[in-house]
């Protein structure tokens, strides 16, 4: 797909949204623009402003600050996410919070920039908006019937044009079909010999399926999507339609590796993009067992006996971001292997970890960008096209890919090595902080010298490593005063403090009282919460 604009296509409609005018004007002033194919349609200064000109104006995407007074930016895109799901949303923000990212991606924000925003990275992001919303509006085959089907299969129940009367019947199936493992096989194979296969696809599939009282419609949704609509004009038995069915795909599937998604068999043709919608979702079950006809009645199975664990994400940005500055690739290989391991024996959907693929990579951005990287793809935000990547191998080797570009880009940019080397030092110091833990300890650990690691631990904390272990300390202590009936001295212990009145001097020099009066304090303040 293409980033650049087109003078031949629309100009896609932005709202800029900001409470502060004079970001407002400078955002609308500082870029080109007409020059990206963007008409912008005004500002709004809240959330709920916004909202309104969104429907007054059919705006297309916003640009929106994420803190404001009133309806802020993370409630206007769920907002929009409810109301407005395709208006797309780039957001801003002067806070480099962790959460702030998370929410966002969950909220489908296409991406988050910080301030002082950098044009370049911005018109990046806006080509991409441009080029996918461009994408979106494609309209595909030009006959009557394709252009009624592929409408009906795209854009749903907001379709309301009368089907044409070659598709009329008594009775009526989708079929969804799709050729496994499509990336490892067709992605490098040039255009016309692939136009050569989808050919023989739509001939073959025709073919084995003819019969007198049956009429076949067939668009490709997507280059691995294949819908394909039967029109009866005599009512078939359940039976006979799924052998029919399994007589034709099961030796396609020998062939070609082909396989079907099948809705129910329905009598209006009104209601087509629904099973357009059925038929498409049963596909993703395919990489479970290698059903090759996929019915509804197996979706309802598996989905009955289904449940899906957590998966720490965190945790695996966290050992990404230690591998990518230690540059050890075959630690990331290892990593990614064993994440899709996970995927498989705990029997992922494809679109279950295409969610924890857009989230761990958004956080994976924000981190680096936090140790101080400028250069990152922050046009990342596309989502895999699971027609392309539709199998565990195709997406696995999507993730290292990603990847390793960064892997490449922090070689190239030459980032301070010592950011994880602290994190490794964090780790230490938090499971080692109740004993009388040094900093010459923590640097033999890490084989690095005392003066060495001071010198980064200030840099990257901003604190000295006493400082540091104290405030750790003191904040467990603060919280077993508050929650437990140990004696102080015993808590003293637990933290670290070997000598008591060490532990008091500390703790008042930290919190202004001793451990004594803040325990008061903390059941003072819960009696009258209870009250």
């Amino acid at each position: 797909m293409s980033d650049k604009w087109k003078p031949n296509d629309r100009r896609v409609r932005m709202l800029i949204v900001d409470d502060e005018p004079v970001i407002c004007e400078g955002l609308r002033c500082t870029i080109n623009w007409d020059e990206l194919g963007v008409e912008v349609i005004g500002e709004a200064y809240d959330g709920k402003e916004a909202l309104r000109l969104v429907q007054e104006h059919d705006v297309d995407f916003l640009l929106s600050d994420i803190r404001m007074e009133g309806m802020d930016g993370l409630q206007l895109a769920e907002q929009l996410k409810q109301r407005f799901p395709r208006v797309r949303v780039i957001m801003i923000s002067g806070y480099e919070d962790f959460e702030y990212a998370r929410q966002a991606i969950r909220l489908g924000v296409s991406d988050y920039l910080l301030k002082p925003v950098d044009i370049e990275e911005l018109t990046a992001v806006v080509s991409k908006v441009v080029a996918v919303i461009h994408q979106r509006e494609q309209e595909g085959a030009s006959e009557e019937a394709k252009l009624w089907l592929l409408d009906m299969a795209r854009h749903g129940l907001g379709y309301s044009k009368e089907a044409p009367a070659s598709l009329h019947g008594i009775q009526f199936r989708i079929l969804a079909t799709q050729l496994e493992n499509f990336q490892e096989r067709y992605g490098t194979m040039p255009p016309d010999q692939y136009k050569a296969i989808q050919d023989a696809w739509i001939r073959t599939l025709h073919a084995r399926l003819q019969r007198v009282d049956l009429r076949l419609v067939s668009v490709f949704r997507q280059e691995n999507l294949l819908i394909t609509l039967a029109s009866s004009d005599t009512r078939l038995e359940r039976r006979a339609w799924d052998e029919l069915l399994a007589s034709v795909v099961e030796p396609m599937h020998r062939e070609s590796g082909l396989y079907c998604g099948a809705s129910l068999p329905y009598d209006n043709l009104a209601d087509t993009s629904i099973y357009c919608a059925e038929a498409n979702a049963l596909l993703t079950y395919y990489v479970l067992e290698g059903v090759q006809l996929l019915l509804p009645e197996y979706r309802d199975k598996i989905g009955m006996n289904r449940i899906m664990p957590d998966y720490d994400i965190a945790g695996m940005v966290q050992r990404i971001v230690s591998a990518l500055f230690k540059q050890d690739q075959e630690e990331l290989k290892t990593l990614v292997s064993s994440m899709f391991q996970y995927f498989r024996e705990e029997a992922f959907l494809l679109p279950d970890i295409v969610k924890i693929y857009e989230e761990l990579f958004a956080l994976l951005r924000q981190r680096l960008r936090q140790s101080g990287m400028t250069d990152l793809d922050y046009g990342h935000n596309v989502m895999p096209n699971l027609n392309v990547y539709n199998s565990y191998a195709g997406l696995q080797t999507l993730v290292l890919d990603e990847v390793q570009q960064l892997l490449k880009l922090i070689d190239k940019q030459g980032i301070d090595k010592s950011y994880w080397i602290i994190e490794k030092a964090k780790k230490y110091m938090s499971e080692h902080y109740q004993s009388d833990l040094k900093a010459s300890e923590v640097a033999s650990w890490l084989k690095i010298t005392p003066s060495y690691f001071s010198y980064i631990f200030k840099q990257s904390t901003g604190k000295g490593f006493t400082e540091y272990m104290n405030e750790a300390r003191i904040d467990h202590a603060k919280q077993l005063l508050a929650t437990t009936h140990d004696k102080v001295f015993e808590i003293s212990d637990k933290v670290g403090y070997k000598e008591y009145k060490y532990f008091v001097s500390v703790f008042k020099s930290y919190t202004g009282m001793t451990p004594k009066e803040y325990r008061g304090l903390s059941a003072s303040k819960e009696a009258n919460k209870s009250n």
